[in-house]
């Protein structure tokens, strides 16, 4: 009876330690997912926002349409961003409108851009999505 009573002890102790390793390593894969979805998002919105600056800086809006595919990223990422993330996401978008409706830029007036504080205009949502990406991967 002994023999019988150990052996189901140490089966139901294997059984218990696989199971919780396969959970474990479940919620880390989906959290790893998770962090590459997270990632791969952002750096569309970002190569998005990019282009459109780039065409907003010479342009006017002529079709409204051309920021349909910002609003879309930026509806995606309110599916699963922290609040900074979002509103570094929605800020970017109201200046790209807004350099949208201001006087186009010269050559010149690009190269004196290209070497002020004001640069980047990404640089806060990428530094946003940095931090929210960092916890997360401090979390796993």
């Amino acid at each position: 009876m002994s023999a019988v009573m150990g052996s189901l002890v140490g089966g139901s102790a294997s059984v218990a330690t696989t199971w919780m390793a396969q959970k474990t390593m479940s919620k880390r894969e989906l959290a790893r997912e998770e962090l590459r979805k997270r990632e791969a998002l952002y750096g569309e919105f970002i190569a998005e926002c990019a282009k459109l600056f780039m065409d907003a800086f010479t342009h006017k809006l002529e079709k409204p349409e051309t920021l349909l595919s910002v609003f879309a990223l930026i509806n995606r990422i309110r599916l699963c961003a922290s609040r900074k993330v979002l509103a570094e996401a929605e800020c970017l978008l109201g200046r790209l409108t807004d350099q949208y409706f201001a006087t186009n830029l010269t050559v010149e007036e690009l190269r004196k851009l290209a070497h002020s504080e004001q640069a980047d205009p990404l640089r806060d949502f990428g530094e946003a999505c940095r931090a929210e990406l960092k916890s997360l991967r401090a979390g796993m």
